[in-house]
């Protein structure tokens, strides 16, 4: 499956207020339920050189600080997630980024209620999921290894 031509890697942040409302397992459960592959995991603090590259499209916003100081009030727990058609699957069980609308069923319309405090990021695009695991994990904390349950989540057809 990691050299299948669908196969898409993505970031996910689980935020400070997940941290703090002990919603960790929760969160990563979700991900595994859905037969997502974890590559790389790790709690770690953000420094403002890390925050300023990973929110560099909304740096120059007034609201930027009260971000960065969010992000930084409590550790993280950074994951790299991939699997087949990730990228979309990992969108669709997030949920909006306003958590006040987020479905029922999604993490952010199960778990949140507001847009800066919504538990988790998850990365937007194909794209954005390659740069931002390759931000946040160097090669050496990423890994490739067989899934016995493979088969079972992907089928015969895998598309």
């Amino acid at each position: 499956m990691d050299n299948h031509p669908k196969n898409e890697k993505s970031l996910i942040i689980i935020k400070p207020d997940a941290i703090q409302r002990n919603l960790v397992g929760e969160i990563i459960g979700r991900f595994e339920r859905k037969g997502l592959k974890i590559t790389g995991i790790k709690m770690m603090s953000l420094e403002d050189a890390m925050l300023e590259a990973h929110y560099a499209h909304i740096a120059d916003k007034p609201f930027f600080a009260g971000i960065k100081d969010f992000m930084k009030s409590s550790p993280v727990v950074v994951m790299a997630l991939s699997g087949i058609g990730a990228v979309s699957a990992i969108r669709t069980i997030v949920g909006p980024t306003k958590a006040f609308e987020a479905p029922a069923g999604t993490i952010r319309g199960d778990l949140a209620m507001s847009i800066q405090s919504n538990v988790v990021h998850a990365s937007e695009d194909v794209e954005a999921g390659k740069s931002e695991v390759e931000r946040f994990f160097g090669s050496e904390e990423l890994f490739s290894y067989p899934k016995i349950d493979q088969g079972l989540v992907y089928s015969d057809s895998r598309d």
